[in-house]
């Protein structure tokens, strides 16, 4: 056998099983999101598959070692890995459609997709140890050093799925593609041969090629776009607003369906953007303005069209997702809008300007929330920001009562302990406290509760969904400390 052959081997599969890993969030965020609970059962299955993976390929290798076996089992693990992009859509459709309980599809959606190739991986290092050692003498020094070498395969494939590989290539072409690496590792080993060796990874490298060019081509030739960017998958299609019956173009973001805009015109398609208008009612000689939450950036357009003395600095974490919101959603360039691309929390600690009203858009689904936007040190630097008589509008999409309105009744009880007036107004149902819907969070800083009426007959219709009844005031106000987010969206689930 080829000198530090099986040192390749153990390296290319560590690398692997992380690329593998980081990209199956990916793989199920449109379906169940990229919360905890997803993390937890990608970490737990594709560990407790390995583990597996590990008592079986020592179990074979005890049997009768040799190197075409494990050539087959890296082969193996390779076909499993590529029928993922083939079976990953219908299994995931299948299991949102058959169990209703978020935690349990969470699980058996991974199960189902991950186990087995990981299980495949797992036997991979065993059997390559078993191959290495030559004497007892040297068996430390060589099963230490093999997992060494495949632990820092892992750490090269972590780095290289998150910086360069998931934003560059996307899930489909790199499930494709670490498939086609441990093909080509599989014959290496079979063979063992240089010019055979070579013309194989010609053949396989001209493939990836062509696949990943074929891929790119499907996805942009029928109104549909399918992007992972360093932070999120986003998916762009066009379809029918079942509302008004217009054409839409529609932008989701980790499966959640964040921004839309009318094909013919930039007016507002989700019912609660509109109630950002509530700003000049409760500011009304606002100028400045701050948005967290960019996406497809609807509101912001919407913004600058109307109100044309007024400026607006809009916080988007991604900046691959901007860049898709002027190719494809018509955002233009404004010197009245500044758009800055980091974590909306660094930019609340850091910045010193004052506003006259911030929107929130961050909480744009219940599968996963950003935390850290959420609690009481944030909420004081929202406070801080606002100038006197300033107004936060914040779209949280909840219930008010019972065990689906735990987080609203965090976040109301959290808001409440920073801001002297603070409202909910529903925007769908203002009567049914148990439905899950879009609600505005309205918190003001001044010291003179505000009027809900108006003579403007659209702002005095949404005024008139202020919720009237008592929140109750049964849940912990949210801190960095404590701030169990995850567990009460699940509730809504």
């Amino acid at each position: 056998m080829k000198k530090y052959i099986l040192e390749l081997v153990v390296f290319t599969s560590g690398a692997v099983v992380m690329v593998f890993e980081v990209v199956g969030s990916r793989v199920v965020s449109p379906y169940i999101g990229n919360s905890i609970f997803v993390w937890t059962s990608l970490i737990g299955i594709i560990l407790g598959s390995l583990s597996l993976g590990y008592w079986l390929g020592g179990k074979l290798s005890d049997k009768k070692a040799n190197v075409k076996t494990l050539s087959w089992i890296i082969f193996t693990s390779a076909i499993l890995i590529s029928f993922i992009t083939l079976i990953k859509e219908p299994t995931l459709i299948f299991l949102q459609n058959i169990i209703g309980d978020f935690k349990l599809r969470t699980v058996l959606s991974t199960i189902t997709l991950f186990s087995l190739p990981s299980v495949f991986l797992g036997m991979v290092s065993p059997y390559a140890v078993k191959l290495k050692i030559n004497s007892l003498e040297t068996s430390g020094s060589t099963v230490g050093n093999l997992y060494a070498i495949s632990t820092i395969g892992s750490i090269v494939g972590t780095f290289a799925a998150g910086f360069w590989l998931i934003p560059t290539l996307g899930t489909t072409k790199i499930l494709l593609l670490i498939s086609l690496t441990l093909i080509l590792v599989s014959i290496l080993l079979f063979t063992q041969k240089g010019i055979i060796l070579k013309i194989y990874m010609l053949t396989l490298i001209a493939s990836s090629l062509l696949i990943i060019n074929t891929v790119e081509a499907e996805k942009l030739s029928h109104n549909f776009i399918d992007v992972d960017t360093s932070y999120s998958r986003v998916i762009i299609r066009d379809t029918i607003d079942h509302r008004t019956k217009k054409e839409i173009r529609r932008m989701s973001i980790d499966g959640n369906a964040s921004s839309a805009m009318f094909l013919e015109n930039d007016d507002l398609v989700f019912e609660y953007t509109k109630y950002y208008d509530l700003a000049k009612h409760f500011n009304p000689n606002f100028k400045t303005s701050l948005l967290l939450g960019g996406a497809a950036f609807s509101y912001p357009k919407y913004y600058l069209r109307e109100y044309a003395d007024a400026s607006m600095d809009v916080i988007e974490i991604d900046p691959k997702v901007t860049e898709l919101a002027k190719k494809y959603f018509r955002l233009e360039e404004s010197p009245r809008l500044n758009i800055f691309h980091e974590d909306g929390r660094t930019f609340l600690n850091m910045t010193e300007k004052k506003y006259d009203v911030v929107f929130g858009d961050a909480f744009d689904s219940y599968y996963s929330l950003p935390y850290q936007l959420t609690t009481q040190e944030v909420i004081q630097k929202t406070y801080d920001i606002l100038n006197d008589g300033g107004v936060t509008l914040v779209n949280i999409i909840s219930a008010i009562e019972g065990d689906k309105g735990k987080f609203l009744r965090a976040q109301y009880a959290t808001y409440k302990s920073i801001f002297p007036y603070v409202y909910i107004i529903p925007v769908a149902n203002p009567d049914d406290g148990s439905d899950i819907q879009n609600l505005m969070l309205v918190a003001l800083k001044g010291d003179v509760p505000p009027s809900f009426e108006s003579d403007d007959i659209e702002t005095n219709s949404r005024l008139n969904n202020v919720w009237q009844k008592e929140i109750p005031n049964d849940m912990p106000i949210l801190t960095d400390e404590y701030a169990p987010v995850d567990y009460y969206v699940y509730q809504l689930m």
